[in-house]
């Protein structure tokens, strides 16, 4: 039997002002190639399938035709909500999608969607368990004790009733202790959304949803990643699918399968004549997403605007000096009053960019004051 772990999707999402929507359909398009080349059985989607509550409607569209796309090539979906979708959105015609294949996680009320996958070694058992909350137990396991996710999570996975003789298989979202996270995930402050992974102890695979570098967080508990880098954080990373190939109980295999963006995310760094320079960006994807930190000590009037005349997919601007280095407070001393206007002015320059004024600018300066005080009289 072969699985496809893919999850955060995030369909709809926009970095900065930047819809990705188009770079989402290039890399759906080259996940159904790979389940079709490796002849998988299912794909398991663990969650975050929308990046907010209420999608956009291309994102609804997109994913409507990912579902058909799988669909008429026989590759069931097992997917799950995220702690960024409704649960109760996904849930909706679950009972219907299913007759094609598509199994959607319902709303949690107690019991976990079983989906049965058979092969010549039979049975594999597939849970598909939502992002849950605790108050989302609690409700729905009014007799149980349920304080944190880790005991949402473990009363959740308690309730099951796994033959442990078969093969069994969860599709989760959830934050498991000793992930690596990323700049573009949902941070829960003090991190009490951690749960334990000694949780899926029975379970041969684990495939979860959440944090969007891949990771195994034990030998069969793992992190797939996202498909896409949403952050300069996630710029090293390789982004792949995982693929799962299981034999008889206890028997599997996993590895990955890189996938290549429609256009990368990338840092770039240095002076503003450098990376304008022909000879540096001449022959490089200058569509990529990128964000631009310049080294220069004096910010460069309309930069943005200057530097997407060549990399139009600019993400941001930032510096690297000794201004933004050091940050030094600016105190006014008990002599102020003893300071022309043009001293001030220039121990305000100093402190803000840690150096003294150019002579140029302190006769500019100068000139400027001049004129001011000509405007006054």
């Amino acid at each position: 039997m072969k699985l496809i772990h893919i999850s955060d999707l995030h369909l709809g999402k926009r970095i900065n002002e930047f819809s990705m929507l188009d770079d989402q359909r290039y890399i759906l398009e080259q996940v159904v190639k790979i389940c079709v080349e490796e002849h998988a059985d299912a794909l398991l989607l663990a969650g975050d399938i929308y990046d907010r509550p209420i999608p956009p409607t291309e994102a609804v569209m997109m994913l409507d035709w990912f579902f058909n796309a799988l669909a008429a090539q026989k590759i069931k979906v097992c997917a799950v909500s995220g702690n960024h979708d409704s649960m109760e959105r996904i849930a909706f015609g679950a009972g219907l999608m299913k007759q094609s294949g598509v199994y959607l996680s319902t709303v949690y009320d107690g019991s976990t969607q079983k989906v049965i996958l058979t092969d010549e070694f039979g049975e594999a058992q597939v849970y598909l368990l939502p992002f849950v909350r605790p108050s989302i137990v609690r409700r729905a396991l009014g007799q149980e004790e349920i304080e944190s996710y880790q005991d949402a999570v473990f009363a959740a996975v308690k309730h099951m009733d796994i033959d442990t003789k078969k093969r069994n298989i969860l599709v989760a979202h959830q934050f498991v202790t000793g992930a690596g996270r990323c700049d573009s995930e949902d941070i829960v402050v003090g991190g009490v959304d951690n749960i334990d992974a000694s949780i899926f102890e029975a379970f041969d695979y684990t495939a979860l949803g959440h944090i969007h570098s891949p990771q195994n967080i034990k030998e069969n508990v793992r992190y797939c990643g996202t498909l896409l880098k949403y952050s300069v954080s996630e710029v090293g990373q390789e982004k792949s699918v995982t693929v799962i190939e299981m034999g008889k109980k206890n028997d599997i295999v996993i590895r990955t399968i890189p996938l290549i963006p429609k256009h990368d995310l990338r840092a770039i760094h240095g002076s503003y004549m450098e990376v304008t320079a022909r000879t540096f960006y001449q022959g490089t994807a200058t569509d990529d997403y990128v964000q631009i930190t310049l080294t220069d000590e004096e910010d460069i009037p309309d930069g943005m605007q200057k530097l997407r005349t060549i990399y139009p997919n600019l993400l941001g601007l930032s510096y690297d000096n000794l201004r933004t280095r050091t940050q030094q407070t600016i105190d006014f001393d008990s002599k102020i009053k003893k300071k022309s206007e043009k001293q001030l002015f220039e121990e305000l320059y100093e402190k803000q960019n840690n150096q003294p004024m150019s002579i140029e600018q302190k006769q500019f300066v100068e000139e400027l004051f001049t004129r001011l005080q000509e405007d006054k009289s």
